[in-house]
């Protein structure tokens, strides 16, 4: 797989061009303040609300959506997937120009061809794989967060160079941009999100079950499951050391117990169909057309879904073991 660094990404590429982020949330937030540090020219382009406010108080030109399309030569959309594809069309679609640029930092509307921008300007992908807030504080920390770079179109030949000097002006490229498409993105990041993490946090409420059920305090539970930050160090020493050697970080008695019991879980063959039935929807479409149903219908579903997780007995245990301890983990 390629990847790029800094030495790899010419940031004189943005030297004459406005780059607009579109939305100034949580990436938006930290891509256009990296841009900025970066030497680059920005604008925000967003409603008049909160973020508005932020982007002000960030001493940012703002404007709205319709100007900055206007105004801007490179175009980062950095809103929630589920309104892009409106915005794009009512808002974008009939203001491009050609020889501007559009940037994503997920593939999904343009893989799934929701959002089908015209053949005269570039698209491009640079998706950070850390939450805003990392982007910036890794960035003023002197290093980076890693990203995914793709082109699916190169109407002006120069497609890759532009994602790589974006790439460069919010610190990816000191870590690593990896150069994939916007298919293998969004199916890996939808993956994620529908094989990966249901498994981790229905594992982890049957856990919170079995252990209350059999006498444990709610709160103790609680702490020892995640509420510690314990579980989060370990994920981050796996990106540093390796998957299975940051167990050497813990005692003989815990890698022999984990190890040792993990060949006896006995419905590995259901993970891994559960596992390739969430790729195949993901793959063909069908989780797009039910999610697209979903926002039609008013998240009705989706609604009742986040109640269901509200109302577990663990946010009252959660609550009460934050009470004991006094202080959340940084």
């Amino acid at each position: 797989m390629q990847a790029y660094y800094d030495a790899d990404a010419d940031l004189t590429v943005l030297q004459e061009r406005t780059v607009g982020i579109i939305g100034y949330g949580n990436q938006g937030r930290a891509q256009a303040l990296n841009l900025r540090d970066s030497g680059v020219r920005v604008i925000i382009g967003c409603l008049r609300d909160e973020s508005a406010r932020q982007a002000e108080a960030d001493q940012f030109s703002v404007l709205s959506i319709p100007q900055a399309v206007e105004r801007a030569d490179v175009l980062a959309l950095l809103i929630p997937d589920e309104v892009q594809r409106q915005v794009y069309q009512e808002t974008i679609a009939r203001r491009l120009r050609p020889g501007q640029t559009l940037d994503f930092a997920h593939g999904y509307n343009i893989h799934f061809r929701l959002i089908v921008p015209p053949p005269e300007v570039d698209v491009i992908m640079v998706a950070p794989r850390m939450i805003g807030t990392m982007v910036r504080e890794s960035y003023l920390a002197g290093g980076g967060a890693p990203a995914f770079v793709a082109v699916a179109q190169d109407a002006s030949g120069k497609a890759l160079a532009t994602a790589l000097a974006l790439a460069r002006g919010i610190g990816a490229t000191r870590a690593g941009a990896l150069l994939t498409t916007f298919a293998q993105e969004t199916e890996l990041d939808l993956f994620q999100e529908q094989g990966l993490w249901p498994l981790l946090i229905r594992t982890m409420l049957m856990a919170y079950e079995v252990l209350t059920d059999r006498g444990f305090p709610p709160e103790m539970v609680a702490l020892e499951m995640y509420g510690s930050g314990e579980g989060a160090e370990i994920f981050r020493e796996m990106a540093r050391q390796g998957f299975f050697r940051q167990m050497r970080l813990h005692s003989q008695t815990s890698q022999y117990g984990t190890l040792s019991r993990a060949q006896q879980i006995p419905f590995l063959a259901q993970m891994r169909s559960f596992m390739e039935r969430a790729l195949s929807s993901v793959r063909d479409g069908s989780f797009v057309e039910e999610w697209r149903k979903e926002q039609a219908e008013g998240y009705p579903r989706f609604r009742e879904l986040r109640a269901q997780a509200q109302a577990h007995p663990l946010n009252r245990a959660e609550e009460a073991m934050w009470q004991l301890v006094k202080q959340r983990p940084a």
